[in-house]
C-alpha cells in the first residue's frame, strides 16, 4: 500500500470546509480531491490537540526522539513516491524534490537531537533556594506554510515543535496540501505519533486565521508573503501570542569587480532560475560592477536562453511551470510594467500556459517594479555599480533583508562588505538560495522576525522558558 493513499487521508473527525481538486500545473490534470477545513473544524482539532499533547509531554525524550527518527527514515524510504507528489503537485523539477525529501529528513534527525538537549541551567540565588531554568513544551503550536516548498516550509516547524513536547495544528497552502500537509501526516502516524498530536487542516485565510486565533494555540509559526504575515502578526499579538513570521524577500547578489564572471553566472543563474523563481530567497536584484556588467548581462542571457523549460514529470528539464495563473498573471505582470519603464529585455519575458522562461533584464532602476518588488518567478534584473559604498547602498535599500550572496576573488574582503549589508542569511562566494537543517534560518525588516527556524533557534520558538524555585521548608514573611 503506498504511503500516500488517498482512501486513508482523513483521519479523524471529517472537515466540514467543503472540497478542492489537488492539481497538477503542468497539465491542469485533477490528481485528487481533498478535504478543506472550516474554522469550526480547526476549534474541535485545537481541543484534541491540547488533550493529547499533556501525555505527550511526559512520555519523555527517548520516545519523541524515537519517533521523529523513524519518521526522518520514513522520507527516504518513500522517496520515490514521495518525489513524485512534489514534481506533480507542486511543479518541482526531480532534483529539487529531492531536495526537499533531503532536508525533510534531517530535519526530523536534528529535532530528534533537541528533545534531549539541556532543559534549563541552575540559577544563583540571595535566598537558601534552589532557583533553576527549564524549558517546557509550548503546548499547541498553529503552523501556516505556504506553496513554493510545500514540505521544507513545514516540516521545518513540525518536526522540532513535535520533538519538544507540543501538539501541532498544521494549515498547508491548499494547492499543495499533500506535499506540505498530508504527506507529514502519513510519515508521522507510520513513525508512531500518538493519534490527536499532528493535525492537517488545508483551507485558505480564514482557515489559517482561525488557526492563529485559538485560545488553545500559543505559539504560531508563518512562513509565506510580508502582506500575509502583518496580517498574521497584528492578529497574534492581539491574542497575546507569539508569533514566528518567516516572510518575502528581494535578495541582492553582488558581484564584486574581482570576480570570475563565468563562475558568478553560474550561482546568479541557480540563484534566480531555480524553482522557477518561487523561492523567498531567489536573487531578486543583481548588482554586478560596471567594469563586468556587459560580459555578464551577455552571459547571464545566453545561460537563460539555454535553459529548458517544460513538464518535469514527463521531461527532463531545468524550470518547471508556475504554480497557478494568479502566479504567472504577478510575474508577466511585473515583467512588462519593467519594460514600460526603460528596462531592456534581454532574454525570456514569454510564457506558454503556466511555463515562463528564465528573462534576464538590463538597464533597471529605482522605478523598475521587477527590480524593488519580490517578483516570485525567474526573473533576473541586473544593474551595475562603480564603488563598493555604491554596492552597499544598494544591496541595502528597500524594506526587506532575508539573504545575501557576495561573489569576490578575496573572501575576506567579502565577509567585511556582508557585515555592512543588514540581513538575516549571507554568503561569500555562494548565491543566495541555501538551507540547511542545522543553521538559523530568517530574515529582518519585511523579511520577518529574525532567525526563528534551525538548530538551537527551535528551542526559543517551540518552548517557554519558567523559572522555579525550591526551598527546603516554606519561607516565613519576609518583613
Amino acid at each position: 500500500m503506498p504511503l500516500l493513499d488517498p482512501t486513508l487521508w482523513q483521519d479523524g473527525p471529517t472537515l466540514t470546509g467543503g472540497t478542492a481538486p489537488v492539481v497538477e500545473p503542468a497539465t491542469g490534470r485533477t490528481l485528487a480531491t481533498l478535504d478543506l477545513a472550516a474554522p469550526a473544524d480547526v476549534a474541535e482539532a485545537a481541543v484534541r490537540a491540547a488533550a493529547a499533547q499533556r501525555d505527550w509531554a511526559g512520555a519523555g525524550h527517548i520516545g519523541r526522539a524515537a519517533v521523529l527518527r523513524r519518521a526522518g527514515d520514513l522520507f527516504t524510504a518513500h522517496a520515490d513516491e514521495l518525489r513524485e507528489w512534489l514534481v506533480r503537485e507542486s511543479g518541482s523539477v526531480p532534483g529539487k524534490a529531492d531536495f526537499e525529501l533531503h532536508v525533510a529528513a534531517q530535519e526530523c534527525y536534528e529535532a530528534a537531537a533537541l528533545a534531549s538537549r539541556p532543559a534549563g541551567q541552575v540559577l544563583p540565588s540571595e535566598a537558601p533556594r534552589l532557583s533553576y531554568t527549564r524549558r517546557v513544551p509550548a503546548g499547541v503550536v498553529g503552523v501556516v506554510a505556504p506553496f513554493n516548498a510545500p514540505l521544507i516550509l513545514s516540516i521545518r516547524s513540525v518536526a522540532p515543535a513535535l520533538a519538544l513536547g507540543n501538539a501541532v495544528l498544521l494549515k498547508p497552502d491548499r494547492r499543495t496540501a499533500v506535499c506540505g500537509g498530508l504527506a507529514l501526516a502519513a510519515v508521522f502516524a507510520a513513525a508512531g505519533l500518538p493519534a490527536g498530536l499532528l493535525h492537517v487542516l488545508p483551507g485558505g485565510a480564514e482557515t489559517g486565521a482561525a488557526v492563529v486565533a485559538d485560545p488553545r494555540v500559543r505559539v504560531v509559526s508563518f512562513t509565506g508573503s510580508t502582506a500575509a504575515g502583518r496580517s498574521v502578526g497584528e492578529l497574534a499579538g492581539r491574542h497575546l501570542k507569539r508569533a514566528h513570521l518567516e516572510l518575502g524577500g528581494n535578495s541582492a547578489l553582488v558581484v564584486l569587480a574581482d570576480a570570475d564572471v563565468e563562475a558568478a553566472v553560474a550561482q546568479a543563474s541557480w540563484g534566480s532560475f531555480f524553482h522557477q523563481g518561487q523561492i523567498c530567497m531567489t536573487a531578486g536584484r543583481h548588482l554586478v560592477h560596471a567594469s563586468l556588467y556587459d560580459e555578464y548581462v551577455e552571459r547571464l542571457s545566453a545561460r537563460a536562453e539555454a535553459l529548458t523549460v517544460g513538464d518535469p514529470h514527463r521531461e527532463r528539464v531545468h524550470l518547471g511551470p508556475l504554480l497557478d495563473e494568479t502566479q504567472l498573471a504577478r510575474v508577466h505582470g511585473l515583467v512588462e510594467d519593467s519594460l514600460e519603464r526603460g528596462a531592456k529585455l534581454l532574454a525570456g519575458g514569454t510564457y506558454e500556459g503556466l511555463f515562463y522562461r528564465p528573462t534576464v533584464l538590463a538597464g533597471v532602476g529605482d522605478d523598475t517594479p521587477a527590480y524593488t518588488e519580490e517578483v516570485f518567478g525567474p526573473v533576473a534584473p541586473v544593474r551595475s555599480f562603480t564603488t563598493e559604498d555604491e554596492a552597499v547602498e544598494l544591496a541595502s535599500a528597500g524594506p526587506y533583508g532575508l539573504s545575501l550572496g557576495i561573489v569576490t576573488r578575496d573572501a575576506a574582503r567579502g565577509l567585511e562588505l556582508a557585515d555592512r549589508i543588514p540581513t538575516g542569511i549571507a554568503h561569500v562566494n555562494d548565491q543566495t538560495v541555501n538551507d540547511e537543517a542545522v543553521a538559523p534560518f530568517g530574515g529582518v525588516g519585511a523579511s520577518g522576525t529574525g532567525a526563528r527556524f534551525g538548530g538551537e533557534a527551535n528551542l526559543d520558538a517551540f518552548t517557554e522558558l519558567r523559572w522555579t524555585t525550591v526551598r527546603r521548608t516554606p519561607a516565613g514573611h519576609p518583613f
